[in-house]
């Protein structure tokens, strides 16, 4: 059974949440964050993106930029723009995007769980970006973006939360500039906060959903702590990591889409030949395929419908059974020589919050010569992935709204 673990928080006074609240490190490139903090000079960005600071040809990986952001974040919590509370609580985290809303649990996780595999993964990380994580936390001794964690759904706790949230006047409630709605409430009375550990007692695993790099970055800055305190007990604030935990029913998965450079030296007749040998092709297809094991395909301006032939995959495999599986095994492996989707320089993913419209600019442009649009992973999906031990090819999922930084942030 998994820990949850009630933190004193660190967040923005309620006058700056809706200007410190930033998106996360990883969606916006280094030029659009600098763009974003000449605007709004609060922005979260300067913590977790340090290198909007600092001169563009200071590489990422310099020791400067980790500590800029040690220093930004100082600076938040010397002029008094972020505060932390005094006694550890759990916190509520809605996010309304037009006609979804989800509500997720603030809490720290044990890192501990994660080494067990109570907290379940489902994608490989990359020693790289593993370090680049590792470097945020130690320089900044703080966890500043949490990892997004789901579960099966609960009906005890769901009454609770709203219960909460009915009866608790929101810390924050604002919009940001995407148009995505955010509030986030505290949980202060100890009996709510007792009963919320109670019932987590009872929730088998945890599911990483978004932050892969997080949470193994979390792990690995608690063992390395723990290996040089003598007087290791397990309670210090190393121990855990920060996280926002959804129930998986309100999870919104949508698609990730593809685009390739050319198209492996064949002509396009030729490659519309060799895809009939493991895909039905219709044409005149719609840009969004409507169910699983479908595809539509952008190319010399036409969508193209595709679906694998009966047999042409193990339909029984959790993994290679996956819309983004088979493309990859029958399609841009064999066909279009993408062997390492990972590595190869001749693909690109393209979240679905970007539509299909994104997929036709690319084609069109000539940067690109053809597109796949898929139909979305399903959480079930994940899950059966993450419990049968194996992980899903690259780039698989693309989880929306996104959970902005700087709400709250776990000190260690």
């Amino acid at each position: 059974m998994v820990t949850v673990r009630p933190f004193n928080g660190l967040r923005p006074a309620p006058e700056f949440a809706e200007k410190i609240a930033s998106p996360p490190y990883d969606v916006l490139d280094s030029d659009e964050a600098r763009a974003t903090v000449i605007e709004n000079p609060l922005s979260f960005l300067r913590v977790v993106k340090p290198e909007v600071d600092l001169d563009p040809s200071v590489d990422l990986y310099d020791s400067k930029v980790y500590e800029q952001g040690a220093f930004n974040l100082r600076k938040l919590m010397e002029r008094g723009e972020m505060i932390q509370d005094r006694k550890p609580l759990f916190y509520f985290y809605r996010q309304v995007m037009g006609d979804h809303s989800q509500v997720g649990l603030v809490a720290n996780v044990s890192a501990e769980d994660y080494n067990n595999d109570l907290i379940k993964k489902h994608e490989f990380t990359r020693k790289v970006k593993e370090e680049d994580r590792i470097r945020h936390i130690e320089t900044q001794n703080a966890q500043c973006g949490p990892v997004f964690l789901t579960y099966p759904d609960v009906p005890q706790f769901d009454a609770l939360q709203k219960m909460v949230c009915s009866q608790t006047d929101p810390e924050y409630d604002f919009e940001s500039p995407d148009g995505i709605r955010h509030t986030l409430w505290l949980v202060t009375e100890d009996d709510e906060i007792k009963a919320i550990k109670t019932i987590f007692k009872t929730v088998p695993s945890l599911y990483v959903a978004d932050g892969h790099h997080r949470s193994a970055a979390g792990t690995i800055v608690a063992e390395r702590r723990r290996d040089s305190n003598g007087n290791h007990t397990g309670h210090e604030e190393y121990n855990y990591f920060l996280a926002v935990i959804f129930p998986k029913s309100q999870m919104k998965i949508m698609a990730y889409n593809r685009v390739v450079a050319d198209l492996n030296g064949l002509s396009e007749d030729d490659f519309l030949l060799e895809i009939r040998q493991k895909f039905n092709i219709t044409e005149s297809a719609v840009p969004t395929p409507d169910t699983r094991l479908k595809y539509s395909m952008y190319l010399s301006g036409k969508w193209y419908g595709l679906e694998p032939i009966d047999g042409s995959f193990p339909a029984s495999d959790p993994v290679k059974s996956l819309d983004a599986s088979i493309l990859q095994e029958n399609l841009l492996n064999p066909l279009l020589g993408i062997d390492d989707p990972r590595t190869s320089e001749r693909i690109k993913f393209v979240g679905g919050i970007r539509g299909t419209g994104e997929l036709e600019r690319l084609v069109d442009s000539g940067k690109h010569k053809v597109a796949f649009s898929l139909f979305p992973t399903s959480i079930d999906q994940l899950i059966e992935v993450a419990e049968s031990g194996n992980v899903m090819p690259p780039k698989s999922t693309w989880f929306e709204p996104k959970l902005r930084s700087g709400m709250v942030v776990h000190l260690l």
